[in-house]
């Protein structure tokens, strides 16, 4: 079987989305055929617009073993989830579970012994130093003989041969030195995860297994997650809140520490949006449920918590790759220095120095940070690449519709263009064509003709073009619902275009009016396109709405018209993409819809809203949380903060190193002190990486 790239966009347990870079008919036959002979596998979609796999299998079947039963070389594997055996799981796999876990204790206990060993020379004690050096060393020497199994040069072998060179002239210090400062380094970065996990856990524990709510007149106890959309929830003093939604009635003080890291409470009263796994102190509030279980902000931070992919950026990955390269020529200069000056010592130095550690342990920590302060901050990143990329970009592309404007479209008039039609059975006609459809505009259009009492038809027939309109058969007559550019398409002659926002609706080939519409801008438009221009990010506004409305608000906006594109369907939306990609741009796209779903798969990040379509959540690499678009503008800011935090770090790591490293071919430096320089630089970039939490912690004492 041809290897097949791909990239997990985003996994729970029990269902994982990838991104397949070569998916075509082919590819999806055979691993359609993979899939089904694999036991777990309960169901999966192949979407070819996003190029993504989507896979919902049994808890039971470990992620690791799924993905490397669907794309390993050779014939299908099963996996059998009733007896709970793994067939065909890497060895690796297997042996991960016995490495011990880093510790101190070890390495501490030998540097107290080697101490003691200078003031009480027996050789008991000095035998039992070296028998501690031995047990703490023991990791070091497993993932060193697993790199080499693998054929594979790595930092633990050339570790490995330093603590040799210097316990071979009888020093313990040296080598203790080494392990302990390496094995501190490694749980920088393990802390790291300890305290992303522990907020998981926190969150877990913080979300309300059960809920009041009204049901029937009467006020019952049920599960959080059985709480339907809609639904009235109660929550008295001292009770976690199970939903997302708005306040109907009642006030009371909420604390959000554990979901935004606010250290103070806030005052909700009705109107408000409140949150699920935060707390009410005291007060009581009724609550309209607008986002339950699974999709409310605390089930989606877990998810991303759970779940963090912070080992897959271009720049970690490109400088652990030069660092590795590092590793043989630093092994041969060991061994010159070693032949031409017969010390032992000078080449335990220059096995010591290296660039790689102190890459290891800082960039997936600063990834990992930032994954964490950007979603206090409403953004959901779902990859330490798409935080990279964000650092980047140069270019964002914008939806109007529901992205720029608010998205609750308010119909303004129904104007018919002859006598031969009502204003009422236009109405009737486009609400009857529309009612399928969940688009802002079509539901504005309903909910208006619901209003006005206008009795909805059914359809006999049925089509949706994505992007341009419907066409659709009611009352034995063929009725088109849509733009203008829609409607001149299907051969309907529009003499008058509407100047504003407006649907255009044609019966039997002959234009019968329009009904006209505004959508007003978000509230926070204006200050994250300004905040934008700061970064020198260039903002373009992409529609498939007409010319005229599109350049009313790029003009408010500050858009130049040059920058505005109109009347685009989604395959324009991502053939304007490709071409801003191609002329060397790093592009972010920010749509909601099905029609931006193209558009979102081909953007170098694609942004959308918690509320948009599903298609557009399943392909977006950040979801704004709050549907706030600040949200974006702090995202992109954590972004270039955590590059910023990373050159920092790799130039601690490189200029000391360096130094050292020049001193020990020359003039030569005692191993001691290499361990020192090397590992504490390591130490000092993974410090500096966590350097964004001191605000937060500072709040919280």
């Amino acid at each position: 079987m041809v290897a097949v790239n791909y990239t997990v966009i985003h996994s729970v347990r029990g269902r994982v989305r990838l991104r397949i870079a070569n998916l075509n008919k082919n590819v999806e036959a055979r691993l359609a055929k993979r899939l089904s002979k694999i036991i777990g596998v309960e169901t999966y979609r192949f979407n070819h617009a996003a190029s993504c796999l989507v896979i919902r299998y049994t808890p039971h079947l470990p992620l690791t073993s799924l993905l490397d039963l669907l794309f390993a070389q050779g014939p299908p594997q099963q996996y059998n989830t009733d007896k709970r055996k793994i067939q065909g799981v890497p060895r690796e796999e297997k042996r991960k579970r016995r490495i011990p876990k880093n510790s101190l204790s070890l390495p501490l206990i030998a540097i107290a012994l080697a101490c003691l060993t200078t003031r009480y020379p027996p050789p008991v004690f000095r035998w039992l130093a070296r028998g501690v050096l031995i047990m703490a060393a023991l990791p070091v020497a497993q993932r060193a003989v697993k790199g080499i199994i693998k054929g594979k040069l790595n930092i633990d072998c050339l570790d490995l041969l330093a603590i040799g060179f210097s316990s071979l002239q009888g020093k313990i210090l040296t080598p203790a030195l080494v392990i302990t400062l390496h094995q501190l380094g490694d749980l920088i970065r393990e802390y790291t995860a300890r305290a992303t996990a522990q907020k998981t856990a926190s969150l877990l524990d913080s979300i309300g297994k059960e809920a009041w709510v009204e049901r029937e007149g009467r006020i019952v106890k049920i599960s959080s997650e059985k709480v339907a959309v809609g639904e009235i929830v109660i929550v008295y003093p001292g009770e976690r809140i199970p939903v997302d939604g708005f306040v109907i009635s009642g006030e009371a003080s909420v604390n959000q520490s554990q979901l935004t890291g606010e250290s103070m409470p806030i005052i909700v009263q009705r109107g408000s949006y409140v949150y699920a796994s935060t707390l009410v102190q005291w007060g009581k509030l009724k609550i309209r449920a607008e986002r339950v279980a699974n999709q409310t902000r605390a089930a989606a931070t877990i998810q991303l918590l759970l779940h963090a992919p912070v080992h897959d950026t271009r720049m970690a990955n490109y400088a652990a790759i030069v660092a590795e390269k590092l590793l043989l020529p630093s092994l041969l200069l060991a061994i010159l220095v070693l032949i031409i000056t017969k010390d032992a010592t000078r080449a335990a130095s220059i096995l010591t120095l290296d660039f790689i550690t102190g890459i290891r342990v800082s960039i997936p920590t600063a990834f990992l940070v930032a994954l964490n302060h950007t979603t206090r901050h409403g953004a959901l990143v779902k990859s330490g690449r798409a935080l990279e990329l964000l650092s980047q970009i140069d270019t964002i592309i914008f939806d109007k519709t529901g992205t720029l404007t608010e998205g609750k479209v308010k119909i303004v008039g129904v104007s018919p263009v002859s006598d031969k039609i009502t204003s009422k059975r236009l109405l009737q006609l486009a609400a009857s064509a529309e009612q399928r459809i969940n688009h802002p505009l079509a539901k504005a259009i309903v909910e208006y003709s619901q209003q006005e009492g206008v009795e909805i038809l059914p359809t006999e027939e049925w089509s949706y073009q994505v992007g341009g309109g419907i066409v659709a058969t009611i009352d034995g007559v063929e009725v088109l619902v849509g733009s203008e550019r829609f409607l001149r398409t299907r051969g309907v002659a529009i003499e008058t275009p509407p100047t504003n926002g407006a649907v255009c609706i044609a019966a039997g080939g002959e234009l019968l009016g329009y009904i006209e519409y505004n959508d007003p801008l978000r509230k926070d438009t204006i200050p994250l396109l300004s905040s934008l221009e700061q970064y020198n990010i260039q903002v373009h506004l992409l529609t498939g709405d007409n010319q005229n409305r599109a350049l009313e608000v790029a003009n408010i906006v500050g858009i130049p018209t040059e920058r505005v594109y109109a009347e685009a369907f989604p395959e324009d939306k991502a053939k304007i993409v490709c071409h801003l990609h191609q002329e060397g741009k790093v592009v972010a796209f920010v749509g909601d819809g099905l029609n931006d779903a193209a558009a979102l798969a081909y953007a170098d990040v694609s942004v959308s809203f918690a509320s948009a379509s599903h298609i557009a959540l399943d392909t977006a690499d950040v979801v704004l949380m709050d549907d706030k678009l600040l949200a974006l503008r702090d995202a992109i800011a954590i972004a270039k903060e955590t590059r910023s935090l990373i050159e920092q770090n790799i130039v601690l790591v490189v200029v000391p190193n360096f130094i050292a490293l020049v001193f020990a071919c020359t003039v030569g430096i005692n191993p001691l002190i290499a361990t020192l320089i090397h590992n504490g630089t390591a130490i000092l970039a993974g410090l500096n990486s966590l350097r964004p939490l001191l605000p937060h912690l500072q709040e919280r004492i």
